[in-house]
């Protein structure tokens, strides 16, 4: 006999402004717990210093996770020019000060090449594995790692303010994977005056925004009770960029047992990736074909 869950079988989507001091592994541990929910994850890791978009996915909306780490997202945050750290922020030892202090027009310029596809070589000090092994771990041990370059899509890069000599406040909108230390580390080499992340925030992440989300402080006010619910959004957000088909009455039966379902399609080209949707809820997301959804994942609600 097949052991029942524990906790509630509620789905959705809680965005957090996440605060500094905390990682996000605990937040979506705080959100689980507030809502008795059976299952939990977030779409995209914040580093415990960084503030900002932490979208936690409850119950089904899990199976929508990588639509949204897939999206784009908008970063704010500031560079301390002049100063090097182990950790690529203001977390880490210092390992090199320069006098060099570059005029705007320099970082302006200085900015194009990190538009558009580029290789970004992740931080030390970050979630990478090195034969099995998670690089921050090799990095407290003292261990200086050769990491491969990773593919990132930057789609805009700009300077936003220049506080003064030692600080400039930039915003990056880019893909998955991307870090912004990196960005900062790079930008200073680039300049051959060094710099690291001093603050970072995370703006927007693919349909959710940080000034939208709700504080740990609320979260914790409202836990487990009625009123909780009232801060979940649909799950549905997270296909937010896919299109959306209704499914027929016979269709929607037979997504929700996992086979091809016929859905009412129009402008959805052949293999493209869709979801479904019957009365209102979705049902399942998979590839589009001759008039059938053929479901990747199916919704249980």
């Amino acid at each position: 006999m097949a052991r029942s869950k524990k906790g509630r079988a509620v789905s959705g989507w809680v965005v957090i402004d996440k605060p500094a001091g905390i990682t996000s592994t605990s937040v979506v541990n705080k959100v689980k717990w507030a809502f008795q929910a059976q299952k939990a994850g977030h779409a995209g890791t914040l580093d415990p210093a960084a503030t900002g978009v932490l979208a936690v996915a409850l119950g089904e909306a899990t199976k929508t996770v990588p639509y949204i780490t897939d999206a784009l997202k908008a970063y704010r945050f500031m560079v301390r020019l002049g100063v090097t750290t182990t950790t690529d922020d203001a977390e880490g030892e210092t390992l090199a000060t320069f006098d060099a202090r570059p005029e705007d027009a320099a970082i302006a310029a200085a900015l194009a090449p990190f538009r558009g596809e580029i290789m970004q070589i992740p931080p030390q000090f970050s979630a990478v594995k090195v034969e099995g092994e998670r690089a921050y771990d090799l990095a407290r041990d003292g261990v200086a790692m050769d990491l491969a370059a990773r593919p990132l899509w930057v789609e805009s890069l700009e300077m936003i303010a220049r506080p003064d000599a030692d600080h400039v406040e930039l915003e990056m909108v880019c893909g998955k994977g991307g870090y912004v230390r990196s960005i900062a580390r790079d930008l200073g080499a680039a300049l051959a005056c060094g710099g690291h992340v001093e603050w970072l925030r995370r703006v927007w992440s693919g349909p959710f925004e940080a000034d939208k989300g709700v504080s740990l402080d609320e979260i914790e006010r409202l836990a487990r009770t009625d009123d909780i619910d009232t801060l979940l959004l649909p799950l549905e957000l997270g296909l937010a960029d896919l299109p959306e088909l209704p499914a027929t009455p016979e269709g929607a039966a037979r997504l929700k047992n996992g086979n091809p379902g016929m859905v009412i399609a129009s402008g959805v080209d052949y293999g493209e990736t869709a979801w479904a949707s019957y009365q209102g809820k979705p049902v399942a997301v998979g590839s589009y074909q001759s008039g059938e959804l053929h479901p990747s994942r199916v919704f249980n609600l």
